[in-house]
């Protein structure tokens, strides 16, 4: 309220200052001096609140008294009506009350031509415009509607450029590695030495990186603009007129610029303007930046596990000892942005205090967070697979439960026991599921992932291999990327169709085609989650490749006795069943994916005829899949069904 009055008093006082100034430019205009005109203008003026816009400008820009004058004549005509006759009755056109610049030439005090050229200050800045098809003299002028309202008292970001940027405020709460961030970059920008004017920001943490400037932005008195580098202007033309209307924008607003990229690629628009520049400008995104003027540059990635604990603490207050502990284990599995940490927060705050399972409901909440990005780039499967749906030999099952064990304590191993310090390098837990199509491969993995609680997404390698060079990397590289904030379970199903065989290089295709499968290694190997990858022919996969994989699965074909307990799980207990021999059914040589799919295609035909399943319906759907491989079913798989 009060500073509604203040704001109030000042814009008051500002307008009785213009009115002066008008008043004393009629007198000029008229070619007249009355002192007592001067006295009211030094009157108005020492009864401004606050120092008046237009000797802001003056300053800010460093006009002359002649272009501060010639502002203040274009000003008048707009907002003086008697101003605007008195110029159009010198110039001889009363009907175009407009000021010239020939008008200023004659008029006012210390005139110089100067004052329009295309590098002074008045249109480098664009604060006046010049009407075409006319000499210099007789060109008529006016004033920027931008330049008009900030000498009126009304200060707001141009029209021009409100639909590219949104103002970031300064986060409260930041990860403590942030915050030293922002202090290291604040003290090299202060130093006197350094004449850096661009901070460049990557990393994986772009709301982290927004966090750093912002708060940089408040400590230096401040505030922060953000625009899209998507949205920024494509031609040489365009980014000059953006960046001149950005730069004076600065000066008014006080304000500092973040141009943020969140794609791999940052636009070549976003160098020229940062080229083009004297302002303070921050460029946030994944790589960094290399540009030629002298250049700040800091990583910023997500929080790890300690800070984000601490993160997650404040966020829920006092809710946080509810949850016995697992915020350890949240911590752990998710990399999540301060942002991210605080609006989940926020959001299940209260929730966590009145639900019964509050780890749940945490562990829920952060899944969600974290699948905004991999959901657009690859498909999650429903894992609703138990370790009693999964009929392998006992030695395949070892294998698995030693996958899981390894993803549940990689923050004892890794973090409390010291191996991280050893090398990022084979920190991943990557696993090679190899067998014919239907022996479980799918399963096995929709089985970890309902048992360890995350989320598993499948990878059609149909869509990430590109035959552009260097396509690939990068599709795998958003993969991998959104996957880290989750920790998901990644099934790159047939990877065989990428990871085959390296053979020689004979041309430019084997050399790129091997360096996309070793960037997937090492992606594999740096990735923190779990990776699996399935393939119906482990003998086409390089020895090399397989070596650096921390599992090998081998998914036999199920023999009769395996076929008979897959036959005995297969039928959800509301199923009615007519005379089924589950000993009879696995004499049938298919493979548990077969035997679903026959069982399911009996119980639609059970359906039809409003009869329960029976081994008749079994028998048809059994012909039909057999059919699909072109194979025909010998009498002795199917003697004794009917």
């Amino acid at each position: 309220m009060k500073r509604n009055i203040f704001q109030s008093l000042a814009l008051e006082a500002n307008q009785r200052y213009l009115v002066a100034q008008f008043g004393r430019l009629k007198q000029r205009l008229r070619g007249k001096v009355d002192d007592t005109l001067v006295a009211a203008v030094e009157a108005s003026r020492a009864a401004l609140i606050e120092p008046a816009p237009i000797d802001v400008l003056t300053n800010l820009f460093g006009l002359s008294v002649f272009e501060r004058d010639v502002l203040l004549l274009c000003a008048g005509v707009e907002m003086d009506a008697e101003l605007a006759r008195c110029c159009a009755d010198v110039q001889g056109i009363a009907h175009r009350p407009l000021a010239s610049f020939g008008l200023a030439l004659a008029a006012l005090d210390e005139p110089h031509w100067s004052a329009l050229s295309p590098l002074g200050a008045l249109r480098r800045w664009r604060m006046v415009e010049l009407d075409d098809g006319a000499s210099l003299t007789a060109a008529h002028l006016r004033i920027d509607e931008r330049v008009l309202h900030y000498i009126a008292g009304i200060n707001f970001l141009d029209r021009r450029l409100q639909p590219l940027l949104r103002p970031v405020a300064a986060s409260g709460t930041m990860a403590d590695e942030h915050r030293k961030v922002s202090q290291t970059l604040l003290e090299a920008l202060n130093e006197s030495s350094v004449r850096a004017r661009i901070v460049v920001l990557h990393g994986d943490d772009f709301d982290g990186q927004s966090d750093v400037a912002a708060n940089i932005a408040a400590q230096l008195g401040l505030q922060m603009l953000r625009v899209r580098a998507a949205d920024l202007p494509s031609t040489s033309t365009e980014i000059d007129a953006f960046a001149v209307l950005w730069q004076r924008e600065a000066a008014l607003l006080g304000a500092v610029l973040l141009v943020e990229s969140r794609n791999p690629d940052m636009p070549n628009s976003v160098i020229e303007l940062a080229e083009r520049t004297d302002t303070l400008i921050f460029i946030a995104g994944g790589e960094a930046l290399a540009l030629s003027r002298a250049t700040l540059r800091s990583s910023v990635n997500k929080p790890g596990p300690d800070a984000q604990k601490v993160l997650w603490q404040h966020a829920l207050g006092p809710a946080a000892a509810r949850l016995n502990g697992s915020l350890d284990g949240v911590a752990t599995q998710f990399r999540l942005s301060a942002q991210t940490i605080l609006a989940a927060g926020n959001e299940i705050r209260d929730a966590i205090v009145a639900d019964f399972e509050p780890n749940a409901l945490l562990w829920r909440a952060c899944q969600s967070a974290s699948r905004t990005k991999l959901d657009e780039l690859a498909q999650r499967l429903e894992a609703l697979a138990v370790w009693e749906d999964l009929i392998l030999p006992e030695a395949q099952k070892i294998i698995l439960r030693q996958i899981g064990a390894q993803v549940k304590h990689r923050l004892t191993v890794y973090q409390k026991w010291g191996f991280a310090n050893k090398g990022a390098r084979g920190l991943g837990i990557s696993a090679l599921f190899a067998g014919e199509s239907g022996t479980g491969k799918t399963m096995a993995a929709e089985v970890l992932a309902n048992d360890l609680h995350l989320d598993l997404y499948r990878i059609d390698l149909s869509a990430v291999v590109s035959k552009y060079i260097g396509e690939t990397e990068k599709n795998l590289g958003r993969v991998f990327d959104a996957a880290e904030d989750g920790g998901a379970i990644l099934l790159f199903d047939e990877a065989d169709a990428l990871f085959g065989k390296r053979g020689e290089v004979r041309d430019s295709h084997d050399r790129y085609a091997n360096i996309e499968v070793s960037y997937l290694l090492q992606r594999m190997e740096a990735y923190r989650g779990l990776a699996i990858l399935t393939t119906n022919m482990k003998s086409g996969l390089d020895r090399a490749f397989q070596r650096r994989l921390r599992f090998v699965v081998q998914f036999p074909f199920p023999d009769q006795q395996e076929r008979e307990a897959i036959w005995r799980a297969i039928f959800p207990p509301a199923m009615p069943i007519d005379g089924i021999d589950c000993a009879k059914l696995a004499k049938l040589s298919e493979a548990g994916g077969n035997i679903r799919n026959i069982a399911l295609n009996a119980a639609f035909l059970a359906a039809e005829d409003g009869a329960a399943i029976a081994m008749s319906h079994l028998l048809q759907a059994a012909h039909g899949e057999a059919a699909k491989g072109d194979r025909a079913i010998s009498d002795a798989e199917i003697r004794g069904w009917v």
